[in-house]
């Protein structure tokens, strides 16, 4: 049986790492809380966006616009979304597992340090990384969107394509990969964006079915919106892997802190036994000195 003195030590250790835990808990859950609030409250706009699109391009030759056409895929490209840092659970894991299992030609355009690190050390074909802050600016993601579009339209890369964690709600992270273009089918790519706000409004919005006047003509309106539809898109995936994130971390912290103190009631409970134990013994060492004399 381990000595009072070291099991006091394991005591006090146990309680520092219960502390640092419940703090980094509590900065989780004030981020988890801002970034939820953030991808949910984008869902809605990025879906009315995508009946938009869809609507617009029915009323064009869609095979015109080089988003919208199929084309032989020779090289994928692939955005993978992770964290900056650890301690999020089987987060990132779930996002490498994906990777691994890609055998096809890929490039990858990363946003993460942990995805950068494990690109790098896997020796896989990592084209960029973007830095992204907890607060997802729009500028940032419009980087790393406008920088694999100009690649999708020279040819580099015949798709594009994001592997994130999809937030469902604070326990459930799904690791997803989501096409984005070419959107050669539009009816599919909105039915997914409506999968993931379907609980809104407007997620039972019908297309519009009415004679539309488009200035200055119909084919315009989509070139100008198709971009900005790319962009937005990616944004919202990346605030969707941010709210994850530290819902992930959040739980991870909580789920730490709480075997910290289950650890901390078997450690007391040993150290009380050690402690009656010692004492037993002095006592009965006592009356057997007393006996002997």
């Amino acid at each position: 049986m381990p000595s009072t003195r070291d099991i006091r030590r394991r005591i006090k250790s146990v309680k520092n790492t219960r502390q640092i835990t419940k703090a980094m808990e509590l900065v989780a859950a004030s981020k988890m809380k801002k970034a939820q609030q953030a991808a949910l409250a984008g869902r809605p706009y990025t879906q009315l966006m995508a009946s938009m699109l869809a609507t617009l391009a029915h009323r064009v030759e869609e095979s015109q616009h080089p988003f919208l056409a199929e084309r032989p895929v020779r090289t994928r490209g692939i955005l993978l979304v992770t964290t900056d840092k650890g301690l999020c659970g089987p987060l990132n894991a779930n996002l490498f597992k994906l990777v691994t299992d890609i055998k096809t030609p890929v490039k990858f355009y990363v946003v993460g340090r942990k995805g950068a690190q494990f690109i790098s050390r896997t020796k896989r074909d990592m084209v960029a990384d973007f830095p992204v802050s907890d607060r997802v600016a729009f500028t940032e993601v419009k980087v790393a969107a406008e920088f694999m579009v100009k690649h999708f339209l020279e040819g580099i890369i015949d798709t594009i394509e994001v592997i994130y964690p999809r937030f469902r709600n604070t326990l459930v992270q799904e690791p997803t990969v989501r096409p984005v273009l070419p959107l050669a089918n539009l009816q599919e790519f909105v039915a997914h964006v409506k999968a993931d706000a379907g609980h809104s409004q407007t997620g039972t919005r019908a297309s519009d079915t009415r004679e539309l006047l488009f200035e200055p003509n119909a084919q315009e309106v989509l070139e100008a919106l198709l971009p900005f539809y790319v962009n937005r898109h990616l944004y919202q995936l990346v605030l969707s892997a941010k709210a994850s994130e530290h819902s992930a971390r959040m739980v991870a912290m909580k789920t730490a802190k709480d075997n910290a103190t289950k650890l901390l009631g078997d450690l007391t409970l040993e150290y009380n036994k050690a402690r009656q134990a010692a004492i037993t013994q002095e006592i009965l060492e006592i009356a057997a000195s007393s006996f002997a004399a």
